[in-house]
């Protein structure tokens, strides 16, 4: 199993992931929203000098904030300071796009950018339109010192709803699962995943699979639905839960024991009497921060077990050891109360047991 770590892009994350990498963490993942965070690939470009081995990338950007030949120029740039170890994380943009106001991108919309871009960086000729201007592009000068193509820039798709997991099965070297470590929303997003694969005349094996979530370690006897659990993972089990509900074209697609408690979750980012210029400014202002009251009838212990690894050092390895037999191979920890001390935490009780 390899162990990540995802934070917020920021000036100073560089010295989370240089942390982290001196930790035993293989994966540093920053997230691309540019509303609540930095500029990712600034970020990342700090995180790419200040690190040796850690593989890093945006966990994940998503094909409407840039057009693509500019991800793919951004990542070859990455590539150029951290030469094979940068890998782009992309998904329809569910946070970046709704604290704006506008709505995710179209899982077609996704698969273009994909294509755009891995073109691009295998230093291929690629169809590019605007409108109704088509054109061929590519990398002019990839040789000039200004970008690495020679080294492979791997995409990992992150997704949650069918339509996106078969797609990543169907085109992703890898796909980035948020909040799927119960065995009921594994085997549902691994299952559509699968399904993608075989449609696509792929090995499911061949694909890379992580999981984002949150960590707690909770002393013998103590209630999950105390208020520093939920202080601690209760922001991550509303954001993930959201998105699994928005991603659910239809309900009774999600799994039957957490149907109903994902479908109350579609309502988490809500504000009344708001008008729709504005209303996002109030539903996301400190989103993945901290744990807000409205949402405590929501977060439960079955949902702080379903999306998070969450209480006692055994019960989170063997979740772990669960989620490694089902064939994720990495998941990778966000904090939310404090970057260092939950990675400290995280890899002196989990990852040292586990070695």
């Amino acid at each position: 199993m390899d162990f990540g770590c995802v934070f917020f892009a920021s000036p100073d994350a560089y010295k989370d992931a240089a942390l982290a990498e001196k930790l035993g963490f293989t994966h540093g993942w920053l997230y691309d929203s540019q509303m609540l965070g930095s500029d990712v690939y600034a970020a990342l470009a700090l995180c790419a000098v200040n690190t040796r081995r850690l593989i890093i990338g945006p966990g994940v950007t998503n094909p409407l904030s840039r057009i693509a030949p500019v991800t793919a120029c951004a990542m070859a740039t990455i590539n150029a300071l951290a030469p094979g170890r940068v890998v782009l994380g992309i998904g329809t943009g569910n946070t970046a796009r709704r604290t704006l106001g506008m709505p995710a991108a179209r899982v077609d919309q996704l698969r273009e950018h994909i294509e755009t871009c891995r073109g691009l960086l295998k230093d291929d000729t690629v169809p590019y339109q605007e409108g109704e201007r088509h054109r061929m592009i590519k990398f002019l000068n990839p040789g000039g010192g200004y970008i690495n193509i020679r080294k492979k820039v791997p995409i990992y798709v992150a997704a949650s709803g069918t339509r996106s997991l078969e797609m990543a099965g169907e085109v992703a070297d890898g796909v980035i699962l948020f909040g799927a470590v119960g065995p009921s929303l594994i085997n549902f997003v691994m299952d559509r995943v699968r399904a993608g694969a075989e449609r696509a005349g792929r090995k499911f094996s061949s694909i890379y699979t992580l999981c984002m979530t949150a960590f707690h370690l909770t002393r013998a006897g103590q209630k999950l639905e105390s208020p520093q659990v939920r202080r601690a993972v209760g922001p991550f089990v509303a954001s993930s839960s959201n998105i699994f509900a928005l991603a659910a074209t239809n309900s009774s697609d999600l799994p039957a024991d957490l149907r109903d408690d994902i479908t109350r979750f579609a309502a988490a980012y809500k504000v009344e009497n708001e008008p729709a210029e504005t209303r996002h400014l109030k539903l996301y202002a400190g989103y993945l921060r901290g744990f807000r009251k409205e949402h405590e009838a929501l977060v439960t212990e079955r949902m702080i077990r379903a999306t998070t690894l969450t209480g006692t050092r055994e019960e989170i390895i063997d979740s772990i050891r669960a989620m490694k037999k089902a064939g994720i191979r990495q998941v990778a920890i966000q904090p939310i109360v404090d970057n260092r001390t939950t990675l400290q935490s995280f890899s002196r009780e989990i990852m040292k047991a586990m070695r």
